[in-house]
């Protein structure tokens, strides 16, 4: 069966942002409304022209999408919520694209927002006994995942160590981002040490924030009169799950094999391979998953992740870049919106607007998140003129 992305092409056809910050007093529906006003204004759509609104959110609690849209004004669409840990933003953009490329709807809107919760999450309900009191806690299987690539692969903490200096660096060139201050190498790695041989600046920070994306078919962008110069296209999106595979390479751990399988169908699905993509945008809230996942993605072989760091070549301006936004070490993870985030900076390199951060002569690009559970969400964006 082809599938319906193919069958109907679907357009990114406006971004918007709030900057991701640190914890304030600010209600969630400015935070919210600011990204979805600035992607209305950027796609030049009216309120009254969105058919549709998937609200990704993780800790807000129930219809957060309703109470802050109806701000906006009562028009009748559609509205839902989807919550899927930090992947909720990017199944938020997933359901908005298929609506649209169903025929369902014409324009839709997906937007995340979040502010810092409880960090209540439902493994800790499921009624079983863990192994030990930090199993379920993602900073202490990342920090053991250091270890075993430390032993195996020969990794060290000076590798480790400038995914951070990359990624603030990035961060700093990004209006929207949450840090912005570049780091040096020897301040990475003599920041306080948060778990085994992760500092603090190697970790993302919680915070708040928002973003939002428009979506439309051909036919909504020929009748409402839209720039189709500024149009992105989305040539795949995929969602899926952790699984225990016979068949995965011996040694290698289920979410690794999760990322490669997830953006190995993304890419299948747009006809193109990962040696095409000219940016990347991946869940960094650990230094080290930047390294995993890049060769878990393609963009450079097994056990070459530091190496093709170290030359350059996933900076902005090298082979592709990876996390030009600053990932979510330095832009942030505010968790709803953070999805979102990633296909809004796609979209502006994409469409040649990344000011100061830009990569030249982008044309593909992959945001690829993975959330609690654990899952994976890719899609891949293209900017064929």
């Amino acid at each position: 069966m082809t599938p319906l992305l193919k069958q109907r092409p679907v357009y990114v056809v406006g971004i918007g942002l709030h900057k991701y910050q640190f914890p304030s007093d600010t209600p969630y529906v400015p935070i919210g409304l600011t990204a979805v006003r600035e992607a209305l204004a950027d796609a030049r759509v009216a309120w009254s022209q969105v058919e549709s609104a998937v609200v990704g959110t993780a800790a807000l609690g129930m219809a957060a999408g309703r109470v802050m849209l109806r701000h906006l004004g009562s028009s009748g669409l559609e509205v839902e919520q989807v919550e899927n840990a930090s992947a909720s933003g990017s199944t938020a953009f997933r359901i908005a694209c298929l609506q649209v490329a169903s025929g369902e709807r014409e324009v839709a809107l997906a937007v995340g927002v979040d502010k810092f919760g409880d960090g209540r999450r439902a493994v800790l309900k499921d009624g079983l006994a863990p192994l030990s009191p930090t199993s379920n806690i993602p900073l202490v299987k990342f920090a053991l995942l250091v270890r075993r690539c430390m032993r195996d692969y020969g990794l060290t903490v000076e590798d480790l160590a400038r995914v951070a200096v990359k990624n603030h660096g990035n961060a700093a060139l990004n209006p929207y981002a949450q840090f912005r201050k570049p780091r040096t190498l020897e301040q990475v790695l003599n920041a306080p040490k948060i778990a085994g041989e992760l500092t603090a600046l190697q970790c993302t920070p919680r915070g708040e924030g928002a973003a939002a994306v428009v979506v439309a078919s051909e036919a909504a962008i020929r009748r409402l009169g839209l720039d189709a110069g500024r149009a992105v296209r989305v040539l795949s999106s995929v969602s899926t799950s952790e699984r225990l595979a016979d068949d995965a390479p011996p040694g290698v751990p289920p979410i690794i094999e999760m990322v490669r399988a997830s953006a190995s169908a993304a890419l299948e699905a747009a006809d193109i391979g990962a040696s095409d993509l000219d940016l990347v945008e991946l869940h960094d809230a650990f230094s080290v998953e930047e390294l995993v996942y890049s060769e878990a993605i393609g963009v450079c072989e097994p056990g070459e992740g530091a190496h093709y760091l170290r030359r350059g070549a996933s900076a902005i301006g090298g082979e592709c870049a990876v996390n030009a936004s600053g990932g979510l070490i330095g832009m942030g993870h505010p968790l709803g919106p953070t999805g979102l985030g990633q296909v809004a900076e796609i979209t502006r390199q994409l469409r040649g607007e990344a000011s100061g951060r830009q990569q030249p002569d982008a044309r593909f690009g992959l945001a690829h998140m993975i959330g609690l559970g654990s899952v994976a969400v890719a899609h891949v964006l293209h900017k064929a003129t």
